[in-house]
Formats: C-alpha cells, structure tokens, sequence
C-alpha cells in the first residue's frame, strides 16, 4: 500500500487514451493467442470517504476478485487495524452486459480475516500481523485466496518485529484453510538480505492449474530501486494448486515514470498486482509515486514462456545471465491524468468481470485510497479482447 495522498484522473480523457491505447497495440506473434486488448471505457465508480458498513471503516481496498457464478464481488482492505481488523468486504458492480454500462458499485457485507486458531490478526507493529494486499475467488473449488505481504525492520521503522509474506487461503466465511510454502528467498530478515520492507506479495493470481505470486519490488540482492534511469527485477513465483512450487521468473519493472521533484525526493514503485489470462500470460498493474509528480500507472501483458526459473538463484544482480518474462504495453493510465493536468489514484486491483453480450470481457481496475481524504477509492471499467 503506498501511502499517499493525490487527486482524480478525468474520465473524458480517458476515453480518448483508451481508444488511441488499443489501436496502437502491436500484433500477436504467430502461434499465440491474441493478445490482450483494451476496446473502450465502459465507466468509472467511486465509493464516498470513510463509508461504514456494519461497524467498519470502508476504505485501502487493494485487491478485488468476482465470482462469475454468483455475481458476487469481493474486496479487501489493507487496513492493519488502524480501524478495524484485516477483512474482506462482499458487494456487487453493476455492469449491463447488453450495453457494458457501468453504473455503480455497492457494498452488502463485511468478514474478518482469521488465524488457524480462529482469532483476528494483530494489528500494525505487532508480531504475526497482516497486511492483505490481493484477493481471489477460486472458482474451481469455492475458495478464496489472499496474499499477505509480510512486515520487517528498517531504518525507518527499526523496532517492528517479522511477519513472513504468505498466499493463504480461506473460506468465505474468512476461516483460515492453510498457506503456500514460502520460497527461502522470499523471507523477509532483520538485515539487508530478502525482500524490502513494504515489498513483499502485492499481486495474486489463480487459474485452473496454478496460483501465481508477484513481489511488489526488487529483493536487496536482486538489485537496488528503479530510478528514472533504470528498472528493476522482480519475483513471480508459481505453485500447482496443491502447493507445490512450480518455479520462479523474474519480471522487469519499469523505470520510473518521470524522477522525483525535487530530484533528491521520494519515490516508491511496484508491481501493485497482476490477473491471469491464462496460465502462462498475465496483466501485471505497475504503480509509481514520485514526490512532486504524484501517481502514475501502466497496464502490461507479460508471457512466461522462454523465461528462466530463478527459483533457485539467490542473486539476480550477480552477473550470471537469465531471461525474464516477455511484456508488453496494453494501457497507459497515465495519460489521461497528464492531459486534463491532474493525476491519477494508487491503482492496486485488477478482476476480471462479466463477459458481455458484444463478446468483450470486463476489466475492472481499482484504487485503493490510504484512507486519505485526498485519495479515492475509484473503480474504472473497461471492455477488452483476447482474454480468456
């Protein structure tokens, strides 16, 4: 969760950047399934700040999934008990399927998250807490998967104690069903070795045969931060739906965007989440903030075939060569926000949604706004192609 405070994206832009998006796309190469495309905006929702529901603080929603069966959408929140305890919420997106109309999002329930021994989890600063960053629906057999992304120590925050990252699953009561066995190279430590602080999973995803993970950031021996010069690289990691790991592949981020302002000042750049096409294509969601310039956000389809596993490689930063995945621009959304002068939200959720009459797909991206009255929790949607 990055914790900022900026302002809206305009959606008249938007369209306007959607359409010249899609028809800049490059062809699919030849063998391969047609690439991902974004066809047109369908529309964009936001939920009023600070909402209640049952008891609860509505808000740092970061990840969304649907179930295509019942039509139930589900959300969590990466609130560390700053107002109540780690929980999913349940609701529904209204979206026509005859016209692709998106016309609004309501919230109907709320779950607690809980621990093998039936308790909630502890709060921020405390051992054995959680900071849930992704949801999904696994329709192939009912449950829900989350991914938590673990806290450490640093510089600035010395005195917090380890939480290992972890992909668990629960029932949608928010019972605790077990956990994917964590890789050794992504377990968080006091020292410089592992996954930074605040970069632990971000992105989940589940298909019929796999489940899929995403570090947000660059381990410390994988490499330092993206600057405005250069990337870095990134962990998926791949287990079989038995929780077996299946391997491991490095995913490129991107440079920032644009450098801080001033250029001494802050920044902060990841993977937010990705969503599969199918079990070897994903989207993946990058997400920067750059002090004096605000968010930005771009939309890829990366492909892990021809990949090298580095499952076993302690160092990506040590010399030795490895191929990572292949990506490729879908959608800029930072576009919009560049020409109507204002910037985007903190994008951090990507769910498929309800096929459509026309035959296109609903892609649904969401924001999670820190619970900052100068952020929004917006939802846009969009029609697209070539997804499964």
């Amino acid at each position: 969760m990055v914790q900022k405070r900026r302002t809206m994206a305009v959606a008249v832009i938007l369209v306007v950047v959607v359409v010249a998006a899609f028809s800049a796309q490059p062809v699919s190469a030849a063998g391969r399934r047609d690439p991902v495309r974004i066809t047109r905006l369908l529309g964009e929702r936001s939920l009023p700040h600070m909402t209640r529901l049952d008891g609860t603080t509505v808000g740092g929603l970061s990840g969304i999934d649907h179930d295509p069966r019942t039509g139930v959408w589900y959300f969590v929140s990466g609130d560390r008990w700053r107002y109540n305890p780690a929980r999913f919420y349940t609701g529904r997106l209204q979206i026509d399927r005859d016209t692709g109309e998106f016309r609004g999002v309501r919230l109907t329930g709320v779950t607690t998250l809980t621990r093998a021994d039936g308790t909630p989890y502890p709060g921020y600063g405390k051992r054995e807490s959680a900071d849930p960053e992704s949801i999904r629906f696994d329709r192939w057999n009912g449950r829900l998967l989350w991914g938590d992304e673990g806290d450490r120590p640093d510089d600035r925050n010395p005195r917090i104690p380890l939480s290992q990252p972890a992909v668990r699953g629960m029932d949608r009561q928010g019972r605790h069903l077990g956990a994917f066995p964590l890789p050794r190279v992504l377990r968080l430590t006091r020292a410089e070795r592992g996954p930074r602080r605040n970069f632990g999973f971000e992105g989940l995803a589940v298909t019929p045969r796999v489940v899929t993970a995403v570090t947000e950031g660059p381990r410390y021996e994988d490499g330092a931060l993206p600057t405005a010069g250069r990337g870095a690289p990134v962990r998926v990691t791949v287990w079989s739906r038995d929780g077996r790991l299946r391997g491991q592949y490095a995913y490129p981020l991107g440079a920032l965007p644009a450098a801080p302002v001033p250029p001494t000042g802050d920044a902060d750049s990841g993977v937010s989440e990705i969503l599969a096409v199918d079990d070897l294509r994903y989207l993946a969601l990058e997400r920067s903030w750059m002090q004096g310039v605000g968010y930005r956000a771009r939309l890829y389809e990366f492909d892990l075939r021809g990949a090298t596993d580095v499952l076993g490689r302690r160092s990506l930063a040590d010399g030795r060569p490895y191929r990572p995945v292949t990506k490729r621009l879908v959608l800029d959304l930072s576009a919009a926000a560049s020409q109507a002068d204002t910037q985007v939200q903190n994008y951090e959720s990507l769910a498929w949604g309800p096929r459509l009459a026309s035959g296109e797909c609903t892609l649904v991206v969401g924001s999670d706004d820190n619970f900052s009255q100068e952020e929004v929790t917006r939802f846009l949607a969009f029609g697209a192609t070539g997804c499964r």
